[in-house]
């Protein structure tokens, strides 16, 4: 999953959301050089992360995008998957609520912005400027994605080809993502708080 996912998926908890968006800049052991309730957000982020790369519907997700980006087929994948978690309509009743929920995560973020790796640290302000949260829901904040991912990425020569593939399999995407988010969330909410979920 995308930034979007890990953010809604912190369930509005501060420290748990921190967690879960550094993660990816947290390498090995230092995850423990932060508070306890950062680290399960660091934690639930990995968890997050496993339970997706597992599941039928990122497989067949996956499928799409192999023959043209191999290994990266799975960053592919995240990045959809958080165009179809803004437009979903069962998380996010209106446009007006995803644009309140992500000024919302800008906000807490920024309270904790102390804890931050120097990689995100550098990253959260075009996040935030730039509204990215929000934009997943357009074909276009979807692509300058892809263009992101294809920058940072060093085998991935362009990503035309992916934003082609987006837009042709929307319906297919579409039908993964709605059988496999609540699957997820559900996971997630009892990796976050088993003690609420049986």
């Amino acid at each position: 999953m995308n930034f979007l996912a890990h953010a809604y998926l912190s369930f509005y908890e501060s420290d748990l959301l921190t967690g879960n968006m550094i993660s990816d800049f947290v390498k090995g052991k230092k995850q423990f050089d932060y508070p306890d309730k950062v680290q399960a957000g660091i934690r639930l982020h990995r968890a997050i992360d496993a339970y997706t790369d597992g599941h039928r519907a990122t497989a067949a997700i996956k499928e799409l995008f192999r023959p043209a980006y191999r290994l990266y087929a799975g960053a592919m994948a995240d990045v959809v998957y958080d165009h179809f978690l803004a437009n979903d309509s069962n998380e996010f009743s209106s446009p007006a609520a995803l644009e309140k929920f992500t000024l919302e995560t800008y906000a807490t973020l920024e309270k904790t912005k102390a804890l931050f790796p120097e990689k995100f640290a550098a990253v959260f302000p075009h996040m935030r400027t730039h509204n990215w949260l929000y934009h997943y829901r357009t074909d276009e904040g979807i692509r300058k994605s892809f263009g992101g991912l294809g920058a940072r990425a060093k085998y991935i020569a362009e990503t035309d080809t992916a934003f082609s593939l987006f837009l042709e399999n929307k319906d297919v995407i579409r039908s993964n993502y709605a059988q496999f988010f609540p699957e997820l969330k559900q996971y997630a909410a009892h990796v976050s708080h088993p003690w609420l979920t049986p």
